[in-house]
């Protein structure tokens, strides 16, 4: 299959999954939200652009706003850690391990322990803005923090889940044309 078509299937089923299932499960102590949509902006090939990362984390963040009936909320975000990914890629791993590794970030091409971080470092940034926007102001601090941490964490609970249960085939690229 090819990437492009891969990326297409990704990108309806994370918004699937997420606004007709788990934004229908109840929160978990009053404000725990378990999001997991954005793992398909850190699942995208390592080859993509800059500018193109962010307009398709632009359209997929609008689209989950518009059938979750939020203005922006999810847009922001999505584009935010798209900005912030090739950073930190290239924080993580040398140039040529991204340029003769395997297609798109994952445990196997990244190994655990980079991967781990990637996601980690990436999901809490999301989950600070989003929550940040959602409120538009600090007001209690530690109820912030806790709504930042305790989504932060069921999220990269599921997100871990997902790697382990659902393996991601590792298509090693070559640079043959």
């Amino acid at each position: 299959m090819s990437s492009l078509v891969k990326n297409i299937i990704r990108f309806i089923l994370f918004i699937f999954l997420q606004v007709f299932i788990l934004n229908e499960v109840p929160p978990l102590h009053r404000f725990i939200v378990p999001y997991i949509y954005f793992l398909y902006i850190l699942w995208l090939p390592f080859t993509i652009n800059r500018i193109a990362l962010m307009i398709i984390a632009f359209v997929f963040g609008l689209s989950l706003d518009f059938f979750s009936g939020t203005t922006g909320l999810h847009a922001a975000p999505c584009v935010l850690i798209a900005y912030i990914r090739p950073f930190l890629l290239n924080l993580l791993l040398p140039q040529e391990t991204i340029e003769q590794s395997y297609s798109e970030p994952g445990s196997k091409s990244m190994g655990w322990a980079p991967y781990s971080l990637y996601v980690g470092v990436l999901t809490f940034v999301h989950h600070f803005y989003l929550v940040l926007i959602e409120w538009l102001q600090f007001g209690d601090f530690l109820y912030f923090l806790g709504k930042v941490l305790g989504t932060t964490a069921i999220s990269l609970l599921m997100i871990f889940l997902a790697e382990l249960l659902f393996l991601r085939k590792g298509k090693y690229r070559t640079n043959a044309a």
